[in-house]
């Protein structure tokens, strides 16, 4: 028993209950602790979110910032960016809705602090759409609100995505690209 599987149990109890309904109690019978006990891996509810939270955000970072940094074009690297974003929503729902659903329970102070690495993390989508802008493949558009539009459609899959669904998470990751470039190329003159 570690840290790292009170986080994991804490993630599936915040996904299945929401953080407000789940209480150290829940937290500490998921990993078969005393509550006193569980307090010798962490410090409070807070303590568990934010970790959460930063740790969600670490793993985003890591998998986009060698799509940013690639020789791909833009049209590519955003494909792939939406591809690598889906297969993290998969592969790690539960630490997923934690971050897309739980992030308003943060205290004040680590609210802002969480904000700053959720900034940075948007800040690579941004890259990306500036450089398809700047490169005449991209229709001039609000790269803010470009980004937001992106990663809204693809955060919403957390919550009607299903394994046994029609369209396996690349399938649907290709399917947002495919919609999202046609609005976003310049379209060629006939």
């Amino acid at each position: 028993m570690d840290r790292t599987d009170v986080l994991e149990a804490a993630a599936q109890l915040f996904r299945q209950k929401g953080y407000a309904a789940t209480s150290m109690q829940d937290i500490a019978a998921a990993v078969d602790l005393q509550k006193a006990s569980l307090y010798h891996h962490v410090e409070s509810k807070q303590d568990i979110l934010f970790s959460l939270l930063e740790q969600a955000l670490d793993m985003l970072i890591s998998d986009m910032r060698p799509v940013v940094d690639s020789d791909l074009s833009p049209k590519e690297k955003l494909q792939l960016a939406m591809q690598v974003y889906v297969g993290r929503l998969t592969i790690d729902a539960n630490l997923a809705a934690v971050l897309l659903f739980e992030h308003r329970n943060l205290d004040q102070k680590l609210r802002e602090r969480h904000n700053i690495r959720r900034d940075r993390y948007e800040a690579l989508w941004q890259m990306i759409i500036a450089e398809g802008v700047k490169a005449g493949v991209f229709r001039p558009v609000d790269v803010r609100i470009a980004t937001f539009a992106i990663l809204g459609v693809q955060n919403w899959m957390i919550t009607w995505y299903r394994e046994s669904g029609r369209l396996s998470a690349l399938e649907l990751a290709d399917n947002f690209s495919e919609l999202f470039l046609s609005g976003l190329m310049v379209q060629k003159k006939a």
